[in-house]
């Protein structure tokens, strides 16, 4: 039975149970982990944002700056600010020069995990103290995508970072979203306070608890005990039944699905062959795995874009085939099998599945060894190459341009200089990709991308295999101010409305 939580009169601090051991490095240019983005959300905005609840680029709504308009070939924009919005901690108000200085790191490599994002980026300049001009070398379909409240998107404070230098600003971010930086303790918590000076008004929240807890069973616990407000769960469908039938509790299956996606790297044996790559695929099962993880919060993927995106282009993966794929590796030259190995995340819900792609490979005669790390060491360790098989579940803003540019186009291979998350080395399908960016016919960009995705697909450079969705439970004396059906940050936004009702 759920036990409310304890308050000597209304609570107006929120707990928040995260599933892992901590949220990583805390620059938000820096930091492309699902807990690190939902915990960093609310210390920064963006020029734009997302209005919360949803996910679909239509819905984009003024956040630092309070309009904006491009020109007639989409290759200038400019950003009008609002006046008077205050950075954290006393750093002073936000001009468009801590728009300019952000912008320019998020481009840069040597401070930003996202700089491919802005290789279309030709100037980002301060007209005045408060309008921010960006000169495009071509026109870019997921402009506002790079300036909202998401990734490179995120304001930080120049003042913060130059007195700080980016190492202090790693343990102690500074931005102007609703909520300041109070405290971090890694594999405990991190603590949040309301943000006096945000520019929406005063949050109602006093503060934000965020506990690291990577064990499921352990954050459950804790939820039923009442010491948890708001918890990510566990990602498969007996406990989204078991915690729906909890009293007071809501449970919410929310958009973006994460795709999950085994990245097979091409440069290194036996993977280089295509033969070997095309054996795996048919040796997955994906109807198998949306089983497991539940057809109520699961479905099987039918592209490397996920679905919802624009661009995205459903079309025929590799059957499960154990006969075609034992055939493919002995025409390979490996009649008796192969062995392959894969660095993979402690995440109960991201093990879950590569235990059974484990056991759907062993029957075609692969052999995959995994070796478990902390969440946060995953991140590091496959960005170092250091993987033959990488699965990783991710969503981004959806357009395919994204998605595409940071999985699977060259300027994006893991270990070069404008690395993003390009772990297959994949590259048979850049001309498209960079076409689809400067092609202002929305049909003709459309056949771009899905000739892109058809091009990666028949390469094998990964295997998509489903679609997740965002599992949160919260106590119903929780209001969070909008309807949630989506988070592009993997986490429920609390805003400066959102309140404890009783």
């Amino acid at each position: 039975m759920l036990v409310p939580a304890a308050a000597s009169a209304q609570q107006t601090t929120l707990r928040i149970g995260i599933a892992s051991a901590d949220a990583g490095v805390l620059d938000p240019h820096l930091n492309s982990t699902t807990p690190g983005r939902g915990f960093l959300q609310h210390i920064f905005s963006g020029l734009v944002r997302l209005r919360p609840g949803e996910l679909s680029p239509e819905n984009m709504e003024p956040d630092l700056a309070e309009r904006w308009e491009s020109s007639a070939d989409g290759l200038t924009w400019t950003f009008h600010l609002r006046r008077g919005a205050q950075c954290h901690h006393g750093f002073g108000e936000f001009t468009a020069e801590d728009a300019v200085f952000s912008l320019r790191r998020a481009a840069t490599r040597e401070t930003s995990a996202f700089s491919s994002d802005y290789t279309a980026f030709d100037s980002v300049e301060a007209v005045d103290s408060h309008t921010v001009r960006i000169t495009l070398k071509n026109n870019m379909p997921s402009l506002l995508g790079v300036v909202m409240n998401y990734a490179g998107g995120f304001m930080v404070c120049k003042a913060a970072v130059e007195q700080m230098g980016n190492e202090g600003f790693r343990r102690r971010p500074v931005g102007t979203g609703p909520f300041a930086f109070a405290e971090y303790v890694p594999q405990q918590f991190g603590r949040l306070a309301a943000h006096e000076g945000y520019f929406r008004g005063r949050p109602q929240i006093r503060e934000i608890m965020f506990r690291f807890v990577p064990s499921d069973a352990a954050r459950d616990l804790a939820f039923q005990a009442g010491e948890l407000d708001m918890i990510y769960g566990r990602q498969d469908q007996n406990w989204f039944t078991r915690t729906r039938a909890l009293p007071n509790v809501r449970v919410v299956a929310m958009q973006p699905a994460e795709m999950s996606v085994i990245h097979l790297n091409m440069t290194m044996p036996p993977l280089n062959d295509i033969r070997v790559r095309q054996a795996i695929a048919h040796a997955l099962n994906r109807d198998q795995v949306v089983q497991l993880r539940g057809r109520d919060t699961s479905v099987a993927a039918e592209s490397v874009v996920p679905r919802g995106y624009q661009g995205h282009a459903p079309m025929p993966l590799p059957p499960h085939d154990i006969a075609r794929a034992r055939a493919l590796l002995a025409e390979a030259g490996h009649p008796n099998g192969i062995t392959i190995r894969s660095i993979h995340t402690t995440l109960t819900g991201m093990m879950t599945v590569m235990e059974a792609a484990q056991a759907q490979l062993r029957r075609a005669g692969i052999t995959l060894e995994i070796t478990p790390v902390e969440h946060a060491t995953f991140h590091q360790q496959i960005r170092q190459n250091l993987s033959q098989v990488v699965h990783f579940q991710a969503a981004r803003f959806p357009v395919a341009d994204i998605y595409l540019t940071q999985f699977f186009h060259s300027r994006s291979i893991v270990q070069t200089p404008t690395a993003v998350t390009n772990f297959s080395h994949c590259r048979v399908a850049d001309a498209q990709i960079d076409a689809a960016r400067s092609e202002t016919d929305a049909a003709r960009r459309n056949a771009l991308w899905r000739e892109a995705q058809e091009r990666i697909v028949a390469e094998v450079c990964g295997i998509p295999v489903y679609e997740q969705l965002q599992l949160w439970a919260y106590r119903d004396s929780i209001e969070l101010g909008y309807e949630l059906r989506a988070a592009l940050n993997l986490a429920p936004p609390i805003l400066h409305t959102t309140r404890f009702t009783r």
